[in-house]
C-alpha cells in the first residue's frame, strides 16, 4: 500500500502535532489535509519550514503548561460542595455525586473541567469530605476537594395524603331537622 509523506501544520488528534512527519494514504493527503491547509507535502524546500513550525509547537505547549500549573493552583484552593436527598427514614440516599455534577459546579465557580478527566472511579453516595484527582494534561493533575451532605427529603403532612371526604350537601341536612 502506498503512502506519502506530509508535514502536520496543526495538532491533529490521532495523526501527531505540528512539524510532525507522518506518513499517510495519498488520498487522504490530497483531499483533506492539504486542501484545508493542515499538512503539506514533504518535500526537500518545505522541510526548511520544520524548523518555524517546531517553534511555534514548543511556544504553544509552554502556554499550555503553564495554564495547566496554573489551573492546578486554583483548583486546590476551592471546595465544591453538594447536597443529596435521602429517604423519609434516612437510611437511603437518592442520587449520587458524578463527574458531570463535579464538572458542572466547578463551571458554576468559573472552571471549565472535561467530566472524562475527572478521575471517579464510582459515583459519591456517601456524606463527608471527598477529594478527587483532575487530569489537567501534561502530566500535571489536581486534587479538588468536595463536601457532600445529607438532606432528608420532606414529606407531605399525613392530613393531605388522603382525599378529603365530600361533605354532605346542604340541602339533605335541612330536610332530617323537618
Amino acid at each position: 500500500m502506498a503512502t506519502v509523506e506530509v508535514i502536520l501544520k496543526t495538532k491533529i488528534e490521532g495523526l501527531g502535532a505540528e512539524a510532525d512527519v507522518v506518513s499517510v494514504r495519498p488520498g487522504y493527503a490530497r483531499n483533506y489535509l492539504i486542501p484545508k491547509h493542515f499538512a503539506a507535502p514533504a518535500t526537500a524546500a518545505s522541510k526548511k519550514q520544520i524548523e518555524d513550525l517546531k517553534r511555534k509547537r514548543a511556544e504553544r505547549e509552554a502556554q499550555e503548561l503553564n495554564d495547566a500549573q496554573e489551573m492546578a493552583g486554583k483548583l486546590g484552593k476551592i471546595i465544591l460542595t453538594f447536597t443529596l436527598k435521602t429517604g423519609g427514614g434516612g437510611d437511603k440516599v437518592f442520587g449520587a455525586v458524578t463527574s458531570q455534577d463535579i464538572a458542572h459546579e466547578a463551571e458554576a465557580k468559573g472552571f471549565t473541567l472535561d467530566r472524562r478527566k475527572i478521575d471517579l472511579p464510582k459515583p459519591i453516595k456517601s456524606s463527608g469530605d471527598h477529594e478527587v484527582k483532575v487530569d489537567l494534561g501534561h502530566g500535571i493533575s489536581a486534587k479538588l476537594k468536595l463536601v457532600v451532605s445529607v438532606e432528608a427529603a420532606q414529606e407531605a403532612p399525613a392530613d393531605e395524603e388522603e382525599p378529603k371526604k365530600a361533605e354532605a350537601p346542604a340541602e339533605e341536612a335541612t330536610e332530617e331537622k323537618a
